[in-house]
């Protein structure tokens, strides 16, 4: 009987897959089965740490403005701050007023004078 040689689709496909894989250690870059398992938890964890990150940096943003405003012996917290803010109607975000807060302090105090 001849030898009968398969297709080369298959082989591409593992090699996409291989290429996805590449940087993890072990078994999980080598071992097909290993390495279609470890893809799908990799897009899953990546799918969940992206909203993780979000809600992280907020909170590292909040601490930051709260800690500069109770630095300055205001009779403020953060909550406070931030209500006034809104009623002033000022468009600064969490995050600009973190990058404030880290960068110039002076003008943080500026604006907490101001509302």
């Amino acid at each position: 009987m001849t030898r009968i040689k398969r297709g080369y689709i298959a082989h591409r496909r593992r090699a996409k897959i291989r290429l996805f894989v590449s940087g993890f250690r072990g078994a999980h870059s080598r071992i097909t089965r290993s390495i279609a398992q470890q893809r799908i938890r990799a897009l899953v964890s990546s799918d969940r740490d992206r909203g993780r990150q979000k809600r992280d940096f907020r909170r590292l943003w909040i601490i930051r403005i709260n800690a500069a405003i109770r630095e300055n012996r205001l009779s403020y917290s953060y909550s406070k701050f931030i209500h006034n803010i809104y009623k002033k109607q000022l468009l600064l975000n969490r995050k600009i007023l973190s990058q404030i807060a880290i960068f110039n302090r002076n003008c943080l105090y500026m604006i907490s004078n101001e509302i």
